[in-house]
């Protein structure tokens, strides 16, 4: 037994209520056993108990064994004042409140049908990645599309603690931090942290003295992210580093500590190549999160992405090896993962800052527009009989998996209550 399974068991009375005593032979009726307190405090606030013909209002605090209550010190503790009854699996020490009163307790071992905690051991002792998978899809496709729209602005939520931080530092300025998004997007996962100093390191107002000149553009990212130290033979490189040396020396730049990767990454990837897109990006667009703000269909933003590097990089995929000419386009499937990675989030958080509804709702509906992402978790969910339809059901399974699955949180995930409860 853990405290946050005999949290589970209350919560949801998973337990034989008839006749219930305290451990003191008093009656007890449970009306309602309050709201799951995440935050410091009790675990249930607001309560409703029938001790005798008593009725109580207030909180309820759980521990596995009644001690754990003068091990915590909760007598002394103002917060514990308003216990209107201590909910233990096993009751081995007689419990006083902060009045010397003797606390009501109603222990729920003898209570609790074994079946439901064979169920969870065999859940927590499953080895495979996810241990629900012999009984998926268990919910509904209605149910599954109420969880899975729970589990994106959960994410969506998580990813916002970030943001904000940028939104902090950047003095409110949303373009600021789209720009650094934006950034982390074009770096990928594996050189986001680095693409997000570059950004950092180059701010908007910055970039447009320099918006009209292709060539300076790609000087200040390529150098800000340590790509043209080093000597080139082409003329195109040897160029873009004076721009570089006069540019830093001007605006006393520092370039990132650390260059980005290169290693096992598809040409397309390559940082050099990302970097002039991002400049291309840059050079044709000016104040895109204000245009995103008010953009209707998606249709537009995959239009204003739509951009190709400059002509250096149609024989390039660095700085120094030539290749066969290839026009470098950004291409739909990298403007889907923008999307979702930079333009939902962003736009998502703005709209709770803003409370604007009607953006947090597009915001959603454009994930629901976008093609399901394709990858090793997304389909191990389709091979258990669980849908991938759009990009909004995608990040919710990985969500699904990363942060329930991995983490063995069946009891805060509805497939896992319902499985819990024998449906």
């Amino acid at each position: 037994m853990n405290e946050r399974l005999l949290q589970f068991i209350w919560q949801f009375r998973y337990f034989n209520q008839s006749a219930l005593q305290t451990s003191e032979g008093r009656s007890l009726k449970l009306i309602h056993p309050g709201h799951l307190n995440k935050n410091a405090g009790p675990d249930f606030m607001e309560a409703r108990i029938k001790v005798d013909n008593t009725l109580w209002v207030g909180n309820v605090e759980l521990h596995v064994c009644a001690s754990h209550w003068r091990r915590h010190n909760h007598s002394a503790d103002k917060n514990y004042s308003n216990i209107i009854l201590h909910v233990v699996w096993l009751n081995d020490e007689k419990i006083f409140d902060a009045y010397h009163q003797p606390l009501a307790t109603l222990e729920l071992q003898p209570l609790v049908s074994k079946i439901t905690l064979q169920r969870f051991e065999q859940l927590m002792q499953n080895a495979d990645e996810i241990a629900c998978s012999s009984s998926l899809p268990v919910l509904s496709e209605i149910a599954w599309l109420g969880w899975k729209e729970r589990l994106v602005t959960e994410r969506l939520q998580q990813k916002s603690n970030t943001i904000m931080q940028w939104l902090a530092d950047a003095n409110n300025n949303w373009e600021e931090v789209f720009w650094i998004s934006l950034c982390r997007s074009f770096g990928m996962k594996v050189n986001a942290d680095i693409f997000e100093q570059v950004a950092t390191s180059l701010p908007v107002n910055l970039l447009a003295k320099h918006k009209s000149q292709i060539h300076q553009l790609e000087a200040l990212l390529l150098g800000q992210a340590g790509l043209l130290n080093g000597g080139f033979e082409d003329a195109y490189p040897v160029m873009l580093k004076k721009e570089y040396s006069f540019l830093s020396r001007k605006y006393n730049l520092q370039p990132v500590n650390k260059a980005p990767a290169f290693l096992r990454m598809r040409p397309f990837n390559f940082p050099t190549l990302r970097l002039a897109q991002l400049a291309m990006l840059i050079y044709q667009s000016s104040h895109l999160f204000s245009k995103i703000k008010t953009a209707v269909k998606l249709h537009d933003i995959f239009r204003w992405f739509d951009v190709t590097a400059n002509d250096f990089w149609h024989y390039h995929y660095t700085l120094k090896d030539e290749a066969v000419y290839i026009k470098k386009t950004v291409g739909n499937a990298f403007i889907h993962h923008i999307i979702i990675n930079t333009i939902v989030p962003v736009m998502f958080l703005y709209a709770i800052n803003k409370n604007d509804t009607a953006r947090r709702e597009k915001s959603l509906n454009w994930l629901m527009e976008l093609e399901p992402e394709q990858n090793a978790v997304t389909r191990q969910w389709k091979l258990h009989g669980v849908t991938n339809q759009n990009a909004l059901h995608s990040q919710a399974l990985l969500h699904l998996k990363n942060m329930y699955c991995t983490k063995k949180k069946c009891l805060d995930c509805a497939v896992g209550v319902k499985l819990l409860r024998g449906e």
